[in-house]
């Protein structure tokens, strides 16, 4: 993508942002049209709405519509997110319920697995436009699926809160956006590449941390419309005790940390190791296999380890999992100590979405379920637009510091400059006899020259020295070579 339309990497992964903000942003929005609607209508139109923007996707001319196609997809998924959870709901119960929970948490790790290896074969023989003409056959097979699905009763006294939708867009957007710009718009100075600058300082800190306030605002003004009996955006009922509080600050933990490792390891891939996507597919298989079958078979420890115990081993293989992979990773991502890495955390991260998704769901009345999915798809897009940005902005930064860096160095070293590579100080004094009109013992040895260590010699000596040490010609006759004949004729020895 970066090649067919000519732009950055950034941009790309603005894209991919622009799906996140769409989703973290309006999810609770679709939660309540899903609460009004029924879960079942909304579903089937939400799927038509998801391949209208694979159509632009596939056809898209330049990068605004493949933007304008992402943000499409986004709010298309802000309402099926809620209304999955709200279908296993409504369609099973007891562990059957906890096994489609399970199922659903590992469907985007079996959807990345899918994705990479189609994506990878497509992209590496024929291009990736058909990856998305795909999706647009999975969308039609997925809306004549849906009518076998029950129908569900709409509630029409749902009311919208649109005051909490205003809040809740703007504090996620904000912050997202804000995250996603740090490298371009400077984390304290306005860079130049800022679309403007408030006292100097870069608009991007400042949007971070509006867009927190602002969800604070959001948080009070749901408890002040539940306190006055209406109905809020966001139920907080669903995040009354810590327990569950812990659940959903894990959630986002893990999903960002998933975010910011296949942000970078696919870019380093492609971009730095010049891999095509098929082996960048088969570099990424071992994370992504071990996190669908992880979040499928994790629910079998239910019934042998509390949540707790479940939880703080999955983020103590995660942690051990990326100190590994700082350590033995170089530049061969097949190698396999770093598939160990990818494995491990593939084991944690996949046990932690399931088991924090399920302790949301079985912890919530059932008629609260569109708010857990909800909060899941807020908490989940917004951890990954927050990765994947932090993970752009570092990387970038990152590999436009070591490049500065090099290009610093290298004219130096192109011209044949002894002092290439080395300390100001160690220049320094080197140049320091010379600025006396020193010469040092080497370089008289050199012009054949008398006289012992720190011998004085005049200028026409030292260009002497100059053209020898660049293995030029002298001529007899050159004005170069009369000052060392004054010398071995004994002439005067300040020269």
């Amino acid at each position: 993508m970066v090649a067919s339309f000519g732009v950055p990497p950034t941009t790309i992964a603005t894209g991919i942002v622009m799906y996140s903000l769409a989703v973290a942003g309006f999810v609770m929005l679709g939660a309540k049209l899903v609460q009004r609607f029924g879960a079942t209508a909304l579903f089937r139109y939400v799927v038509l709405a998801f391949g209208a923007a694979q159509v632009l996707m596939t056809f898209a001319p330049a990068a605004p519509v493949m933007l304008a196609a992402q943000l499409l997809a986004g709010l298309a998924a802000a309402a099926n997110v809620p209304a999955l959870v709200a279908l296993i709901a409504h369609h099973y119960r007891g562990e059957q319920q906890a096994t489609a929970v399970g199922a659903l948490g590992s469907a985007r790790a079996g959807a990345g697995v899918a994705a990479f290896l189609i994506g990878g074969m497509l992209g590496t023989f024929i291009g990736w436009r058909p990856v998305f003409g795909l999706l647009i056959l999975v969308c039609a097979l997925v809306f004549f699926l849906s009518f076998r699905l029950k129908p569900q009763a709409a509630r029409p006294e749902v009311r919208i809160d649109l005051v909490g939708v205003v809040l809740a867009a703007a504090a996620i957007i904000l912050t997202v956006f804000g995250f996603n710009n740090l490298n371009r718009w400077g984390l304290g100075t306005a860079r130049p590449g800022a679309p403007f600058d408030v006292l100097g300082m870069s608009p991007a800190p400042l949007m971070i941390v509006t867009g927190l306030v602002l969800l604070q605002v959001f948080v009070a003004w749901c408890r002040r419309v539940q306190a006055r009996g209406g109905t809020p955006l966001l139920d907080l009922r669903v995040v009354t005790s810590n327990q569950e509080r812990a659940a959903v600050i894990a959630m986002f933990s893990v999903v960002a940390l998933e975010a910011m490792l296949n942000f970078a390891v696919p870019l380093y891939i492609q971009i730095v190791q010049g891999r095509t996507p098929i082996e960048t597919a088969i570099a990424m298989m071992p994370f992504n296999l071990t996190v669908f079958f992880t979040a499928m078979l994790v629910v079998r420890l239910y019934r042998r380890f509390t949540p707790r115990v479940i939880g703080m081993a999955g983020f103590g293989l995660c942690t051990l999992a990326l100190l590994w992979l700082a350590v033995v990773v170089h530049n061969d991502w097949s190698a396999p100590v770093v598939m160990t890495g990818l494995i491990l955390f593939g084991l944690g991260q996949g046990a932690l979405v399931t088991l924090v998704f399920n302790v949301l769901v079985t912890a919530a009345p059932k008629e609260l379920a569109g708010d857990v999915g909800s909060l899941r798809g807020t908490a989940q897009n917004l951890a990954a637009g927050v990765g994947t940005a932090v993970a752009g902005a570092l990387l970038v930064g990152l590999l436009s510091a070591n490049v500065l860096a090099r290009r610093c160095r290298e004219p130096a070293a192109a011209a044949g400059d002894p002092g290439a590579g080395r300390s100001r100080q160690h220049q320094l004094r080197l140049e320091r006899p010379a600025a006396r009109g020193h010469v040092p013992h080497h370089r008289l040895a050199r012009a054949g020259g008398g006289g012992g260590r720190g011998q004085c010699r005049g200028p026409a000596a030292r260009a002497e020295d100059r053209v020898a040490d660049h293995g030029l010609p002298r001529p007899a006759d050159h004005p170069a070579r009369q000052p060392a004949a004054r010398l071995q004729a004994g002439g005067n020895p300040r020269w």
